[in-house]
């Protein structure tokens, strides 16, 4: 027979019989409650709890310890085999056996070896109910052996060649982890060119003359004896091209050289695996490691593939620089051909590795414990798994199933034992082993065949207090077989209960939902089954809730003054309060200013510190309640006006007209101080479902003291008035008595319904639950209810307790449903529910965009499309499509692991985007992807597209060197972004003459790999400006202006210039010969002659305040192809790029050294005179308004300081 208690809670209904409840139904086994007294006293075969690893490998440096651990009643015998015969440990003197244990102890630290005891162990532990034995223990040593001692040749071979250092480690148990190092035990660094192999060899791809050394050493790490064993180092030199050449001339052969091949680049070829194709076998759960290593010059890049699906996504990793493919859990599912490429610039090869995964025996079910009673049904279930599949068999105590002894409530059915009415010699313990040739599995699992008369394991006589109007839980845990019938009394002579407010557990506990004082007295719990009969008694009291029948009130009080807060506690009598005071929710400061008497708390001198929430709190050992009160605390006045205050709180609370849904509150007003009361605040408190807590009833004018009041079912309602005035709201009143309203079916249902899956199988429904106030009486639980939208199914329903959600599982991905959700409680149900649609979970899409193209629309900007996912492989909301593109990298960025994506994602059902911000002249990749609220899905296909030539930035650099009588040098640097290929450079320029008026404009072209040009046949001492920008195909770009003048005529400045200002010896050799000429000296006296007349007229018209428009000529002789240089710039020949062409400024002339001070800028001419505190215009006339004295810059080197004029001339002269 099936035994066990209903899960789900009973109501009891009423009645004038004594209350009795029966819990007894049918179920597989009986359940053995935990308690010590009960399992001291229960018979129970052997339980093996602990035991060594089937493969246990010992330090055979150490004493060997093989385990074997087990529980029953009474305390298990142990025995051992060893390789299947018995194994007497009493005739080893070095092997004994823990006391009240099955754990060997082999002694072999003083004597003995640890090879001796090689073996397979078996444990078996027996009592009087059975036996159970352990798996087979196979006891191996560890061993790490040393290298073979050999003789290990130098290898020299060609810078480019292949090479492969063999490790070859000695066998070891466990095998040992590889690693190379050098001499100073550093290890050697790797690469995509040299790497370990998974076999310890080391790999290089291509050597070159860094590679060579003559210390790769191999060490081998033997981890369980901590031991490190080292092969002899291999020396390696690598020939460059002169050592080559050097070497065959000392007449070394060919054949000495390590390998055949070339050091010119070459397509891959693989190092390791050999061939084609190749086989690869693993077992389930294991880690399945895939190892392609090529060589080739340039060194080759791999690459994974799986030809017959994809590659899990979070099992997958690449090791060894992407040249080891790892899978873990490897499962059934990741059979099949793995491809392998080696690529470089050369070519591309590929190997095919055919994977298998067997597996050894896995747990499917794992056969568990039975305790049944006499005359039961049971069944013990052993299922597995595997590849191949596993065969079942069985063992009674140890011995196979076909030779143990007969028993007819047994039949065996492949992987079921099946117990037909059991008696207590039934009971043993049974094995399964599930075995392949990769494995077994061997579990114990024990029929226990008891006879128990009821046990009641609670307490004889516990007391229960309950504060009232709350749950009291009565428990009676219990035991017996069969499973007994429980059944409750309450008094000596089993009075009625009459009212229906219990409700019973599956485990025996008696639950009283609102505990009343009548509920008070002793309860009986009775537990019978054929075997005899146990009953408990229990006590309850029911005690009144603590209240704070006087509040701490608000108070505003000055700096200085002191304040009390008051908080009367009533409780009951057999309980003893305890009252503690708090602030801001922590502990009173401790200063003496503070003090607690029975009721009061008193702070004196008062000051800002004080200010905040005090709390006062009322524990017992049931429950506990609290008030606060805020203390403002505020500067003394001098003189305090006459106050007033809110008002006095209502009192003398009386109940009446008491009806199902609704009474009559009615209550005495308190003095309103001096301010009239201008309404009542009705609150309420749910004891039974929120003690403590008041909620808003309603407001009633100041001149009405009674109210009507609308009442919920079944709450236990207690009322308080406060009083409001202009000044504020009252305390309240003290509580009015209780009135418990009659229990109803719900008038309303949870809100907020949502159905959403958290997986791709699942529906998760959710709600807002309903408040204990709203549930309108006990057993408050909903009614769930759930079909697809698109299908002809009817609804499924469940009821679940006072929960806010409910998961549906085995859902399809991402349908539609309709869902409701309806409130019900022991009176009924609520009113029929509102139908909600909600959707299963999402998973991830299954299908990438299609037929993506793009099309590029000019050299910044593409346009892509693709075609939309068919919204079923969607499986879940669109969200939108993703698209990554990122540009190609040049060759100097190739070694970076990271290629920095970008990503643009589309809102909706878009099925096309822009990708702004391209960079010209460039190759972009690009997929895309559709996303749902899950995530993305796969990709589409790379597509790939170029973007095409734009114009050029302006050249980085513009620079006019070594000027001289008739020409000029200039020098530039390309553009920082060509975005091209760069066709030619134009070059424009026009002098400048004296008036700043510009000459004709000369355009040249100059080659595009050119960045210097010198130009002759240029006029000398003449200002040339200069117009220079580079060319695409896609046409000219932004253009860079620069200005320089040619050096002055030595031989005709020579004669003219001070000796201070000559321009070095040459031209001081030649001021004699010029000075001494009559001509000259004639023309130096017209030209005084002339500037003293142009003084005295300039002096005249100065008086006369005439000015010269110097900046109208000017901008009347604007030339619009010319850039303007910026205003009041210190830097000679830096041109704004803007758009705005303004006319040359005034004084742009500056040295041709490009040098020139910030006030230089100015645009008198008295830079170029000394002594002067005017200038002269073309016409003679003086240009006062720009006068000003201001010192010379010294010339440097041969260059003149500025450009020669008659002006500048005579002031030197003068």
């Amino acid at each position: 027979m099936q035994l066990k208690i209903m899960p789900k809670k009973t109501p009891l209904s009423a009645g004038r019989v004594p209350l009795i409840l029966f819990l007894c139904q049918m179920i597989s086994a009986l359940e053995v409650p935990l308690d010590p007294k009960l399992l001291e006293d229960l018979v129970q075969p052997p339980t093996i709890t602990q035991q060594s690893p089937k493969d246990y490998i010992i330090d055979p440096r150490e004493n060997i310890v093989i385990q074997c651990e087990a529980k029953g009643k009474p305390p298990p015998s142990f025995s051992w085999t060893r390789n299947g015969t018995h194994f007497d440990i009493d005739k080893d003197p070095l092997v004994t056996m823990k006391s009240d244990s099955g754990t060997l102890i082999i002694n072999i630290m003083s004597e003995g070896k640890a090879e001796t005891y090689e073996g397979i162990y078996q444990c078996t532990a027996r009592n009087e109910r059975g036996a159970a034995i352990s798996n087979n223990i196979v006891i191996r040593p560890s061993r790490s052996p040393l290298w073979t001692k050999e003789k290990l040749e130098p290898i020299i071979l060609q810078n480019g060649q292949s090479l492969v250092l063999p490790c070859r480690p000695p066998i070891g148990l466990p095998p040992p982890i590889i690693f190379w190092m050098d001499n100073s035990f550093q290890r050697l660094p790797q690469s995509e060119r040299v790497s370990q192999g998974l076999n310890g060899d080391l790999y290089f791809s291509n050597v070159l003359p860094e590679d060579t050394r003559e210390d790769y050493i191999c060490y081998a790490r033997f981890n369980h004896t901590q031991t490190i064993q080292q092969k002899q180092p291999i020396s390696v030199k690598v020939l460059s091209v002169d050592e080559l050449n050097e070497t065959i001339a000392a007449n070394l052969s060919d054949t000495e050289f390590y390998g055949a091949k070339s050091n010119r680049e070459r397509p891959p070829t693989f190092l390791t695996p050999e061939g084609n194709a190749s086989n690869k076998e693993e077992l389930r759960g294991n880690i399945l490691s895939l190892e392609c290593i090529a060589e080739g010059l340039p060194t080759p890049i791999i690459y994974w593939i799986k030809e017959d699906g994809t590659l899990p996504i979070n099992r997958t990793f690449y090791r060894n620089f992407q040249k080891t493919l790892q899978i873990i859990q490897v499962s059934e599912t990741d059979s099949g051909n793995y491809q392998c490429i080696a690529k470089n610039a050369l070519g591309a090869i590929h190997h095919t590795i055919s994977v298998t995964v067997k597996a050894a025996p896995y747990w499917i079910m794992e056969p568990q414990n039975l305790v049944l009673s006499p005359g039961d049904d049971g069944t013990l279930i052993c299922r597995a798994n595997g590849n191949p599949k596993p065969r079942i068999s069985w063992l009674s105590n140890g011995v196979p199933i076909e030779i143990a002894p007969d028993d007819p409530s047994r039949k065996i059915d492949g992987d079921t034992v099946i117990f037909t009415n059991v008696q207590e010699r039934s009971s043993a313990v049974y094995q399964c082993n599930a075995s392949n040739e990769y494995g077994y599995l061997l579990a114990n699992a024990f029929v226990n065949v008891l006879a128990e008369p009821p046990r009641i394991l609670t307490s004889a006589n516990t007391l229960y207090q309950v504060i009232a109007n709350r749950p009291a839980l009565l428990d009676c845990a219990f035991f017996g077989s069969p499973l007994p019938t429980i059944e409750w009394f309450k008094g000596d002579k089993g009075s009625a209960l009459r009212d229906d407010i219990y409700i019973l557990h599956e485990n025996g506990t008696l639950e009283i939902p609102v505990a009343q004082k009548e509920s008070t007295g002793t309860y009986t719990c009775v537990a019978r089954n054929k075997l005899g009969m146990a009953k408990n008694e229990v006590n309850l009291e029911i005690k009144d809730p603590t209240r704070i029948i006087k509040q701490p009130e608000y108070a505003i009080v000055q700096r200085g003054s002191t304040v009390s807060f008051e908080c009367k506690v009533k409780h009951d009598h057999t309980l003893i309060p305890t009252v503690t005071w708090l602030k801001e929710n922590r502990e009173l400061p401790t200063d003496e200013r503070f003090t607690v008497d029975k009721d009061h708390l008193v702070v004196a001198d008062v000051n800002d510190d004080d200010g905040g929430t005090y709390t006062c709190v009322a524990n017992t050992t049931l429950d506990s309640v609290s008030a606060s009160a805020v203390l403002s605390v505020v500067a003394p006045t001098p003189t305090p006006a006459p106050i007033y205050d809110v008002p006095n709180p209502p009192f003398d609370l009386e109940l009446t007209d008491q009806l199902d849904k609704s009474v009559q509150l009615s209550w005495t007003p308190g003095d309103d101080n001096n301010s009239p009361i201008t309404k009542f605040i009705i609150e309420y408190e749910d004891a039974m479902h929120e003690a403590g807590l008041w909620h808003h009833q309603t407001e009633v004018p100041g001149t009405q003291t009674t109210a009507q009041l609308k009442l919920s079912p079944y709450v236990n309602y207690s009322f308080r008035v406060m009083a409001e005035n202009s000044l504020g709201r009252s305390s309240p009143s003290e509580a009015s008595e209780q009135y418990l309203t009659k229990a109803a079916e719900p008038d309303k249902n949870p809100t907020t319904v949502e159905g959403l899956g958290s997986e791709p199988d699942n529906l998760v429904i959710t709600w807002k639950p309903l408040s204990g106030f709203e549930s309108n009486g006990p057993g408050l639980q909903y009614k769930v209810s759930w079909r697809q939208k698109d299908g002809d199914d009817e609804w499924t329903s469940v009821v679940v307790a006072n929960v806010s959600k409910y998961i549906v599982s085995g859902t399809p991905t991402f349908v539609p449903y309709l869902i409701k959700v309806q409130a019900l409680n022991d009176v009924g149900f609520a009113p029929e529910p509102a139908v909600v649609m909600g959707h299963s979970g999402e998973d991830l899409p299954m299908v990438a965009p299609g037929n993506v193209h793009v099309t590029v629309v000019n050299s910044t900007l593409a346009e892509v499309h693709w075609d939309p996912v068919p919204l079923k492989s969607i499986r879940g909301h669109l969200q939108g499509y993703r698209i990554y593109y990122w540009k190609a990298q040049s060759s100097s960025q190739r070694n970076r692991r990271h290629i920095e994506k970008k990503i643009l994602t589309f809102q909706g059902s878009k099925t096309h985007g822009m990708l702004p911000g391209l960079e010209p002249f460039s190759h972009y990749t690009l997929n895309v992807r559709v996303v749902n609220g899950k995530g993305e899905g796969p990709a589409s296909p790379d597509r790939g597209f170029h973007t095409p030539e734009g114009v050029p930035s302006a050249p980085s650099t513009l620079k006019i060197v070594n000027p001289t009588l008739d020409s000029l040098t200039l020098e530039w640097d390309p553009p920082s972004h060509p975005n091209g290929i760069l066709t030619e450079y134009t070059l424009k320029y026009q002098p400048i003459n004296s008036t700043h008026e510009l000459g004709p404009l000369v355009d040249l072209k100059i080659p595009a790999n050119k960045t210097r040009w010198t130009l002759k046949n240029l006029n000398f001492s003449t200002r040339y400006k200069f117009y220079f920008y580079a060319q695409t195909s896609a046409g000219s770009g932004s253009q860079i202006t620069e200005e320089a003048v040619t050096t002055v005529d030595e031989g005709k400045m020579a004669g003219i210039l001070p000796p201070d200002v000559g321009a070095g010896k040459a031209m001081a050799s030649r001021q004699v010969d010029i000075a001494t000429q009559g001509w000259f000296i004639g023309l130096m006296c017209a030209v005084a002659l002339l500037i003293l007349i142009l003084l005295i007229v300039c002096f005249i018209r100065r008086n006369k305040g005439g000015k010269y428009p110097v900046k109208e000529k000017e901008d009347a002789h604007a030339d619009p192809e010319i850039q303007p240089m910026k205003e009041d710039d210190g830097t000679f020949g830096e041109y704004s790029d803007a758009e705005d062409h303004k006319p040359l400024k005034k004084g742009s002339r500056t040295p041709s050294d490009r040098t020139v001070k910030k006030e230089d800028s100015d645009d008198s001419l008295v830079d170029y005179g000394e002594g002067v505190n005017g200038q002269f215009n073309e016409d003679g006339s003086f240009i006062g308004q720009y006068s000003g004295k201001k010192e010379k810059e010294p010339a440097e080197g041969n260059e003149s300081s500025e450009a020669p004029s008659p002006v500048n001339a005579m002031n030197s002269f003068v």
